[in-house]
C-alpha cells in the first residue's frame, strides 16, 4: 500500500462520514468503540503467512501487493520452501515455520493470513487477536456452530484489530453487488422463494492407509480434530469432503452463495436467519447414525439435497445440489439468477436498475468504503478503520445457516434453530452437533 493508492487517514475518515450520511447508511457496529486505531508502522505492513498451500499461495501473492511477507508457515516442508523462495511471496529472505505460534510470537508482524484447512482456522484465528494481529482468513470461518460464537466474542473484544474473511464474491460489483442491490430496491417486488445452487461434494472410497509424506506433519494437520491413520485423500484439498475437518459443500459453496442470499434478504445480522432447516431430502455416500459417519475410510459430505430453509419472513430458501450452481431469486416482479459466470432475467434484459445502481449504492454495500478490489478494502480497514466489506459478524450468520443445512442433512429431518438465541430447539440429538471437543493439546484460547 503506498500513500498516492490511499489519502490519508483524517481526509478520508472525513470523506467516508459525509457520504454514509448523504446516503443514509449506518454500518453495524456490535460494539461502542470504533475501529480506528491505527498500529501499521510503515505504508507496507509486516505480514505472515499461515498455510500456503493452493489457496494460500494465491492469497499470498495478493497481500504481497500490499504488505512485506516476512515469514511463511505450513506443516508441509515442500510448500513452504515453494513459499519462502517464491519471487511474489518470501522472495528466498522470509523466515520458514512448521509451527504457527512462530509467526504469531514476532511482534514486528502485523498481519496473519491464515489459509488452512476448516478446522484450524478459529483456533489460530483466536490467538492471533489476541497477539494482536490484524487478520485475514478464508472461507468458511468455522467449522462449527460454537466456533461461530467464540470468534464474534474475540473480535468483539479486539475492535481495533481488522478481521476480513476471504469471500471474494462481496467484491463482485457487475454481478453478486448488482443482484444484492436489486433486491434491496425493492425492483423484484417482495421475495417468495430463493434457490442456492451449490452442487453436491464428489463420493469416493475407500481409501487405504499410507505411509506419512516425509514432508508432512500429519499429527500437527490433524490439529484440534480427532486423531487418524493418514490416508492421502483426506489430506490437502481433499479435507474438504470429511465432516472431521470441514462441511462439504454446505460450507464451501455455501460459504459463498448463501452469503449473497442472505444478504439480499437483509438476513446477516445479528439474531437473523432461518427458524428451520428440513433435510429430510438429503443422501451421503457412507451410512450415518445420530448424525456420524459409521466408516472412516470414504468421503462422507453429502453429494445429494435439497435442503428447504424457512424464514420467518416466510421466505423459503432451498439449499441444493441439483439446481445450477448460483442463486436464483423470485419475487413479485420478477426473477433474477446470478453465479460468477453470470446475472440473467428479465430485470437484466430490460436494465430494471439502471437509475438504481450507481455509486452511492456500492459504496452503501461497502459500508461507506469506496469500492475497489476484495483485499484492497483489507488494507483500507487497517489503514483507515471501519468494517471491512467481508465482516466477522455477518459471516457468522451465513455460516450459522451453512451449519444447520449440515445439521439437518446429516440428521434427514426438520430441525428448528432460534436465531435470536442462536439455539437448536427441541433437538437433543441435533444439539450434540452444535459443538466439538478439540483433541487434547489444541484446545481454543477462550477469553
Amino acid at each position: 500500500m503506498t500513500k498516492s493508492r490511499l489519502p490519508n487517514r483524517r481526509s478520508f475518515v472525513k470523506a467516508a462520514a459525509a457520504t454514509t450520511a448523504a446516503a443514509g447508511f449506518v454500518p453495524y457496529l456490535p460494539f461502542s468503540k470504533p475501529a480506528y486505531a491505527n498500529r501499521m508502522k510503515n505504508d507496507r505492513p509486516i505480514v505472515g503467512c499461515i498455510g500456503v498451500g493452493s489457496m494460500g499461495t494465491g492469497d499470498a501473492h495478493d497481500h504481497n501487493r500490499f504488505g512485506d511477507i516476512v515469514a511463511v508457515c505450513d506443516v508441509d516442508k515442500q510448500r513452504v520452501e515453494a513459499a519462502k523462495n517464491d519471487e511474489n511471496i518470501g522472495k528466498g529472505k522470509a523466515d520458514a515455520y512448521g509451527d504457527y505460534r512462530k509467526v504469531l510470537e514476532r511482534k514486528d508482524i502485523e498481519v496473519v493470513s491464515i489459509v488452512t484447512p476448516d478446522h484450524w482456522h478459529v483456533k489460530i484465528a483466536l490467538e492471533a487477536l489476541a497477539a494482536g494481529k490484524h487478520v485475514f482468513c478464508q472461507k468458511p470461518l468455522t467449522l462449527t456452530l460454537e466456533e461461530n460464537q467464540l470468534i464474534r466474542a474475540a473480535c468483539k473484544a479486539h475492535p481495533d484489530q481488522v478481521f476480513f474473511i476471504g469471500t471474494q464474491q462481496r467484491s463482485d460489483r457487475d454481478r453478486f453487488l448488482r443482484a444484492v442491490n436489486m433486491v434491496h430496491q425493492g425492483l423484484l417486488g417482495k421475495i417468495s422463494k430463493v434457490t442456492v445452487g451449490i452442487n453436491g461434494s464428489p463420493t469416493g472410497g475407500p481409501f487405504p492407509v499410507a505411509d506419512v509424506p516425509e514432508n508432512l506433519d500429519w499429527d500437527t494437520w490433524l490439529g484440534p480434530a480427532p486423531k487418524v491413520a493418514y490416508r492421502e485423500k483426506r489430506c490437502h484439498y481433499e479435507f474438504r469432503w470429511w465432516y472431521e475437518y470441514s462441511g462439504g459443500k454446505f460450507t464451501d459453496w455455501g460459504a459463498h452463495h448463501v452469503d449473497i442470499a442472505q444478504w439480499a434478504l437483509n438476513e446477516n445480522g445479528l439474531g437473523s436467519g432461518p427458524i428451520e432447516f428440513d433435510g429430510t431430502d438429503s443422501h451421503h455416500p457412507v451410512a450415518f447414525k445420530d448424525g456420524m459417519p459409521m466408516v472412516d475410510d470414504c468421503y462422507n459430505t453429502s453429494d445429494d439435497f435439497a435442503v428447504k430453509c424457512k424464514f420467518a419472513s416466510g421466505v423459503e430458501m432451498t439449499i441444493d445440489s441439483r439446481s445450477d450452481n448460483g442463486i436464483l431469486f423470485e419475487g413479485e416482479k420478477g426473477r433474477l439468477f446470478v453465479n460468477r459466470g453470470k446475472i440473467t432475467g428479465k430485470p437484466i434484459d430490460e436494465e430494471w436498475d439502471k437509475d438504481a445502481f450507481g455509486d452511492e449504492q456500492i459504496q452503501e454495500l461497502y459500508k461507506g468504503k469506496p469500492f475497489e478490489g476484495h483485499k484492497n478494502n483489507f488494507y483500507r480497514c487497517i489503514s483507515e478503520g471501519g468494517l471491512p466489506v467481508s465482516d466477522v459478524y455477518s459471516h457468522v450468520q451465513i455460516m450459522n445457516t451453512c451449519h444447520m443445512t449440515a445439521i439437518a442433512a446429516r440428521l434427514k429431518r426438520a430441525v428448528k434453530w432460534d436465531p435470536a438465541a442462536e439455539k437448536i430447539v427441541g433437538d437433543d440429538q441435533a444439539a450434540k452437533l452444535f459443538s466439538r471437543k478439540p483433541r487434547e493439546g489444541f484446545d481454543y484460547l477462550r477469553s
